[in-house]
């Protein structure tokens, strides 16, 4: 694939702890259009890979550049703001915040009333104001959360938590939304609806995603490409029926059982 088809390219993206070596050297693509999962054993450097693509970490060295610009040094809110999207593995949720309030939090990067705006308050930031939380209201229900729009997020359940982290990150109007173990803790039946509905995301609106995921069923199910890391290395990248198969990966994470 050229590299006008792919949305980020890491290059030698390194990060070093001290004497640990969380991200060793690695190369990595995502396909614009493409659902790209990224899997490991605990420790492996995922999460830490996810917080360099979103400038939580400054990279050691290497480069990452999203949709032909360069974000190793640019701030998260500055990256957010280019579209790039994103849940946690441990939900941050404004918990004493409702469902929609939490949406408008991700809404802010792509308001346009600054301070003065937001104490003077012209017509025109009432009426963005009106159509934010419209679309707020749309977007919790585009993510199976109809009756849930004013209910405090610290009180919905576990699986609707979840569902609300995607639409705050929707909010930012993503070109790339990274899911963090987005079915964690989920039971099969809300795992199979989450799976689905992330198909949905890549088919209606275009959004490409990389996700961190444990359960192999949604890996291999979604999957367009997986991304194995090993303390740091990138040990396979392939089909999701390669990756399966590859003795390396079999050995490091999957298990013998996963081949069958």
């Amino acid at each position: 694939m050229a590299e006008g088809d792919n949305l980020l390219v890491a290059t030698k993206v390194r990060k070093e702890f001290g004497g640990l070596l969380a991200s060793d050297d690695i190369d990595f693509t995502i396909p614009r259009g493409a659902i790209v999962a990224l899997i490991g054993p605990n420790g492996a450097g995922k999460t830490t890979f996810f917080n360099q693509l979103t400038g939580v970490y400054k990279p050691t060295s290497g480069s990452i550049v999203f949709d032909g610009t360069e974000v190793v040094h640019m701030p998260p809110h500055a990256i957010t703001a280019l579209g790039i999207g994103r849940t946690f593995q441990n939900i941050r949720l404004f918990a004493q915040m409702t469902a929609v309030e939490n949406v408008l939090v991700g809404m802010h990067c792509r308001l346009r009333s600054g301070i003065l705006g937001a104490i003077l308050r012209p017509g025109r930031v009432k009426r963005e104001e009106i159509e934010a939380r419209e679309r707020a209201r749309e977007l919790l229900v585009y993510c199976g959360l109809p009756r849930r729009h004013h209910e405090r997020a610290g009180g919905l359940p576990y699986g609707d938590q979840r569902r609300l982290e995607v639409a705050r990150a929707l909010a930012t109007d993503p070109k790339l939304l990274l899911l963090d173990e987005p079915t964690a803790g989920m039971n099969p039946e809300e795992t199979t609806n989450f799976t689905e509905f992330v198909s949905k995301l890549r088919a209606e609106h275009d959004i490409t995603v990389l996700l961190i995921e444990h359960d192999m069923r949604v890996v291999m199910g979604i999957s367009d490409r997986v991304t194995v890391l090993d303390y740091g290395e990138k040990i396979a990248e392939g089909l999701p029926k390669e990756i399966q198969h590859d003795e390396r990966v079999i050995e490091a994470y999957l298990g013998t059982a996963a081949t069958a």
